[in-house]
């Protein structure tokens, strides 16, 4: 199963195509999507889109893992990032790929067995499990990376977790 993992932002979106084949795990690419504070909003969203789309033509996922927003403090920042979250997943929907979504503790524990695991804990589990030389310079790859797993490790209860 190839899934791609998403750690949707308006700044950076982590993203990441993995390979899940036989309880075996390879990870094709990662990377982030970056746009630049002071580009018009609207701008921004559509660089979001137009990216995630060339990533899903190009590595072709059968299954897209998303992770949920979880409340912020600064309000502003919050809604923000749960357009560029609504963008992540009209694009999925438009390349017609299942997707699911997971809140940071499902992920936590999917990928630590433990849902209140810090971001150390994770990053270690993230290289382990996906045989990597290095951790991600940016938190947001290393989330994707996780999100990705995650689904792996939760696809036989997927359903419960699917965008109707």
């Amino acid at each position: 199963m190839r899934i791609l993992g998403i750690d949707p932002g308006f700044a950076i979106t982590g993203y990441s195509v993995i390979e899940y084949i036989g309880n075996k795990f390879k990870l094709i690419t990662s990377g982030a999507i970056t746009t630049k504070a002071g580009v018009p909003f609207p701008i921004r969203l559509t660089t979001i889109y137009d990216e995630l789309d060339a990533i899903i033509k190009k590595y072709q996922p059968e299954v897209m893992s998303v992770e949920e927003l979880f409340f912020n403090q600064n309000i502003t920042t919050a809604i923000n990032v749960a357009q560029a979250r609504g963008i992540v997943l009209v694009v999925g929907c438009k390349n017609g790929i299942p997707t699911y979504e997971y809140t940071p503790l499902q992920i936590k524990q999917a990928v630590v067995g433990y849902g209140r695991a810090d971001k150390k804990q994770v990053q270690q589990m993230v290289k382990a499990i996906l045989n990597v030389a290095q951790i991600p310079k940016l938190d947001d790859t290393t989330d994707s990376m996780a999100a990705a797993i995650c689904h792996a490790h939760s696809s036989k209860f997927a359903e419960n977790f699917r965008v109707r």
